[in-house]
């Protein structure tokens, strides 16, 4: 088989027998197609009987041209932080619960062989950059690709910060929180708050309060370039916490800013011939089928 891919990567985050399973099935199935791979090195470990090539996540953008990760949206966006400076596309096997991201299921292995054919969809999806400026010195930086959240620290308490878009003041508020998501992290963390569904094409990022003291306060969606400052008012008595896509927190102590931007390298996400946006909503979010009756 010509493949448009000389070397593959494989990922996944082994929580429990299913997703070696499909692992097992994964790497049989480029073994039959003459594909060549490489495995991620936490990932092989787990793969005890099978002889294969293995490298550190941190060099995977620079040893494969096409990554395949197994599991769910979690894994999915934990691999592409080690390959999206290299803008290295993504392809996913879903093992998880949703699988917003990851849309080959473990019976459709068959699908990867057109995939490496040049036989697909690529979808660029933006991310964003948050970073942490504390008395003139910046003390946390990381990119989100669901979303940028500011939280409580350990206890649930109200925190008190205002917003500005552009340097520009939009308000101030007293909430458990705050969360900015892009379109890919509109249905995820941001949705479980009231934030509405953006869809993936779209150049917006939406703001979505959590659980505002004042009722009046809801989600605004806003052009995806422009750029979000978020201040943590000395009036707060304890440290709120910042988040890029639950793998790094940030302390926040009162007087911070918190700065939020794109980011200029996109993730590369790659989807299969047949891929519905409409149909992953029907088939995750249980919308309504559709009527025998509707042309």
């Amino acid at each position: 088989m010509m493949s448009k891919f000389k070397v593959v990567g494989i990922y996944g985050r082994v929580k429990n027998r299913n997703i070696i399973e499909a692992l097992n099935a994964l790497i049989s199935y480029l073994h039959s197609i003459k594909q060549k791979f490489i495995v991620e090195a936490e990932t092989a470990e787990a793969l005890e009987d099978t002889p294969i090539t293995c490298i550190s996540r941190d060099k995977l953008s620079k040893n494969c041209d096409l990554l395949i990760v197994v599991g769910g949206d979690g894994s999915l966006l934990h691999a592409a932080h080690a390959v999206l400076n290299n803008e290295i596309p993504v392809l996913g096997i879903n093992r998880g619960r949703l699988g917003f991201l990851t849309d080959i299921l473990p019976a459709e292995l068959d699908k990867i062989k057109a995939i490496l054919a040049g036989d697909y969809i690529l979808e660029k999806r933006f991310l964003m950059t948050a970073s942490v400026e504390y008395q003139g010195q910046m003390i946390g930086q990381s990119d989100a690709l669901n979303e940028v959240a500011l939280i409580p620290d350990s206890v649930p308490h109200m925190n008190e910060f205002e917003i500005y878009i552009d340097k520009q003041f939009v308000c101030s508020q007293d909430s458990d929180g705050l969360i900015v998501a892009t379109p890919t992290g509109s249905t995820a963390y941001a949705l479980s708050g009231g934030g509405p569904i953006l869809h993936p094409q779209l150049d917006a990022v939406v703001i979505v309060p959590m659980f505002p003291h004042t009722l009046s306060i809801r989600p605004i969606v806003i052009e995806g370039n422009r750029r979000i400052t978020i201040i943590i008012t000395p009036n707060n008595t304890t440290t709120p916490r910042l988040t890029c896509d639950s793998q790094a927190f940030i302390n926040t102590p009162p007087g911070s800013h918190i700065h939020i931007h794109k980011k200029p390298q996109r993730l590369h996400l790659i989807h299969p011939l047949d891929y519905d946006y409409y149909e992953t909503l029907r088939s995750k979010l249980y919308w309504g089928r559709k009527l025998q009756y509707s042309e």
